[in-house]
């Protein structure tokens, strides 16, 4: 009987595939038509491409006269010869490899004209520093000492071949 009940379920199973697959190959003529209208359709003009214009060069025909984009001989002169220099003679500390912003200020210890300020480097190690010692890449000399801050005066270049000086600090906590 088990037989009869299996025969009973591939027939009626083939069956069913038959009429699904039967439904699938049935009204596919409209979809075939509108393929076709769409592929014989003209397609929109393309817009032409826009003209290239063509710019005059200019040659200046005054030889002596300055580039326009370079600072003048007198502009040189003054900023390059006057104003702070950093002194590339004095050997460099140890805390002048390190950005000032990498540099953290953990505490202080003395008073007065004695006060040390202590200094973590990135790598942990704990510096003493002392007024008029230098630290940072930008030749920051260390110009006051507090219980809570560390200030400095930095040389920076001015863009004119020349330098000059711009205020900086550390403060405890900071990083």
């Amino acid at each position: 009987m088990s037989h009869v009940f299996a025969r009973a379920r591939i027939v009626l199973l083939a069956v069913t595939a038959g009429v699904a697959l039967g439904g699938c190959t049935r009204g596919t003529s409209d979809l075939h038509e509108w393929v076709d209208a769409e592929k014989h359709k003209k397609g929109e003009p393309i817009p032409p491409l826009p003209v290239i214009r063509t710019f005059e060069t200019f040659a200046y025909q005054d030889q002596n006269a300055r580039d326009p984009f370079s600072p003048s001989s007198a502009e040189m002169d003054t900023s390059a010869t006057s104003g702070p220099r950093p002194d590339e003679n004095r050997p460099k500390e140890p805390l002048e490899m390190f950005a000032l912003d990498t540099l953290k200020m953990v505490g202080t210890f003395g008073a007065g004209a004695g006060m040390e300020a202590l200094v973590q480097d990135p790598g942990g190690v704990i510096h003493k520093v002392h007024r008029n010692e230098y630290m940072g890449q930008a030749y920051g000399r260390i110009t006051a000492l507090s219980e809570d801050r560390i200030d400095l005066v930095e040389l920076v270049p001015n863009g004119a071949g020349g330098w000059m000086e711009r205020p900086a600090s550390i403060s405890v906590g900071e990083k």
